[in-house]
């Protein structure tokens, strides 16, 4: 209570005390924000045994070198003996043409663990991403090869038959994690068969996923996951009408270890260089300097006009002001004196201007922590959580320049 009423800043205990302009509420509340972002922080770390839950995550507190089922979580240097198993995450599933559009990756009916879902506790910024790790069954040992193994022989009911239709007819992709290296792969694929009379669509799950992984020493480099194309399944609604029936299918995956030389500190570079997904955003250098020198030419064109139009009205009111008692003024010289009245709403626009204040500089710290390498490809979060932070810290910002603007504006209860 004593720290929150140092954050509140005195007022938790007078509530009869309002506070009187727009400025006074923003301070508040920016102080409320920095208990806020605190306590979610602490939440998602699961201080002192806590544990925090967004939307169906449930974050506890988990030691670096142990796992609930018997497996070692990750720690920060990423080492591990031959024979280790490293749990595979299954992140998301969805379109490939719409990257934005994501789904858990159970909602589609994959072979779940028999333990139940257990998630991989996140930070604040991963979660607010979308971000929803979940441990599969996949068991990929270190170092150690595996021709084929069963993942689980499933009976796929109607309902699951559509549901995976629906995916391979709007072209699904899943992501996973091994290590913290993202993997992308298709859940399945169609067909178009040409027949004598009209063509028809075949859908297809993939059945089999071969897994290639690199190393170096004791740590994992590069992680590729590939369908292959001979064992695939086939899902296809029945032409003439009739009902699907319940299939059985069965889920197999396959492991290759190969050494490299490449060190563990370049492993990142590859997601830096090309992604999975579509890139929608292309920047045009050659278009963008071209429309700032086109607005330049234009402002200063502009500037020329108005100051050779204006330039008689300049004069006039420079001279004496018993000359002007005569003079016929219209339009915007009536109210040319009207720039030095102090505005009607001087806490609102101080507020406001201390907000942009406060946005500009989250803007800044955001471009300079991207310039120095702080947001690397996939590190799941950052940015939110950067964002989050940052706004939180900011806050003082745009209490201070509110504050200094309203004073000037000649308010007070500043």
């Amino acid at each position: 209570k004593n720290h929150l009423r140092w954050w509140i800043g005195g007022r938790v205990g007078t509530a009869r005390e309002k506070p009187r302009s727009c400025v006074a509420v923003s301070a508040m509340m920016a102080r409320l924000a920095h208990v806020l972002v605190g306590l979610l922080v602490l939440g998602c770390r699961g201080g002192n045994g806590s544990s925090l839950r967004f939307h169906g995550v449930q974050a506890d507190e988990v030691q670096a070198e142990s796992y609930t089922s018997g497996r070692k979580l990750l720690g920060k240097e990423h080492k591990h003996a031959e024979g280790e198993l490293i749990p595979l995450y299954a992140n998301k599933v969805g379109p490939f043409q719409n990257p934005s559009e994501t789904y858990q990756y159970f909602d589609l009916p994959f072979c779940r663990p028999e333990e139940g879902l257990e998630h991989k506790p996140e930070a604040l910024g991963s979660l607010m991403d979308g971000n929803r790790l979940i441990l599969t069954k996949y068991e990929l040992k270190f170092k150690e090869d595996t021709d084929s193994s069963v993942l689980c022989s499933k009976i796929l009911s109607p309902k699951d038959l559509a549901a995976f239709r629906q995916a391979v007819k709007h072209d699904y992709y899943f992501q996973m994690y091994y290590d913290d290296l993202p993997i992308w792969g298709f859940i399945g694929r169609m067909e178009k068969i040409t027949g004598a009379s009209n063509a028809a669509l075949r859908y297809y799950i993939f059945t089999h996923l071969h897994f290639d992984i690199s190393y170096n020493k004791d740590r994992v480099i590069e992680v590729n996951v590939a369908t292959d194309s001979t064992q695939i399944f086939d899902i296809t609604e029945p032409r003439d009408g009739a009902e699907s029936n319940s299939e059985e299918v069965q889920f197999t995956y396959s492991v290759a270890w190969k050494e490299t030389n490449v060190p563990f500190e370049k492993r990142m570079d590859k997601y830096s260089k090309y992604s999975f997904l579509p890139q929608h955003l292309e920047i045009h250098w050659f278009s963008i300097i071209n429309s700032c020198v086109t607005v330049l030419l234009l402002t200063g064109l502009l500037t020329t006009i108005l100051m050779r139009i204006l330039k008689n009205d300049f004069l006039k009111y420079t001279r004496d002001d018993s000359l002007l008692e005569d003079s016929d003024d219209s339009g915007w010289k009536n109210i040319h004196g009207d720039v030095f009245r102090f505005p009607a709403n001087t806490s609102l626009l101080a507020a406001i201007i201390g907000s942009g204040y406060q946005l500009l500089t989250l803007t800044v710290c955001v471009f300079a922590l991207a310039l120095v390498g702080v947001f690397y490809p996939y590190n799941r979060g950052a940015l939110f959580t950067a964002l989050v932070v940052l706004y939180a810290l900011t806050a003082g910002i745009a209490g201070h320049i509110s504050s200094s603007y309203f004073s000037q504006f000649g308010g007070k209860n500043w």
